[in-house]
């Protein structure tokens, strides 16, 4: 059976959101098995597994999260050569900007060969001051319909074999 693999990092539960609306469309507009999971608990083994890929997590200093650039560090190489073609896509919960984030994605997704189906999608919380940064986060309805629309997209993509 096809599998969506989305991997997530959230500390304020920005990241979550987007990720379990793009899971839950994901799932509704498809036959495939969809597998939402956290970085740390995640390695080769299931990125083997997966037929597509979504990354989704905050934008931490201008850079991803350190828990997701954890779970790169430690899948790259195994799974390097073995996934190249596979479709993927971004998800960014960020406090100003996020592009730095997702570039660091798209990066890694070169290398490894993916195909991207979609722009990432960055959505900004304007997080600017420390009580904001750390606090529990509310992705807005318009928001997290355009991160269940990118799920959906991707899942529809892979289980109709266009991607």
């Amino acid at each position: 059976m096809k599998q969506l693999l989305i991997v997530y990092h959230s500390q304020t539960g920005g990241t979550l959101q987007m990720a379990q609306a793009a899971a839950d469309a994901a799932a509704r507009e498809s036959s495939l098995s969809v597998r939402l999971q956290a970085a740390q608990d995640t390695g080769a083994d299931a990125m083997l597994e997966a037929s597509g890929y979504l990354f989704a997590c905050p934008e931490n200093l201008a850079a991803m999260s350190g828990l997701m650039k954890d779970f790169f560090d430690r899948t790259y190489y195994p799974v390097l050569d073995r996934i190249q073609g596979r479709p993927y896509a971004i998800l960014i919960c960020a406090g100003s900007d996020g592009t730095n984030a997702a570039r660091q994605i798209e990066r890694i997704a070169t290398g490894w060969r993916l195909k991207a189906i979609a722009d990432p999608l960055i959505v900004c919380t304007h997080a600017q001051v420390p009580e904001r940064i750390l606090a529990p986060k509310q992705i807005g309805a318009e928001d997290l319909a355009r991160c269940a629309e990118l799920g959906a997209t991707l899942a529809a993509g892979i289980d109709l074999g266009i991607y």
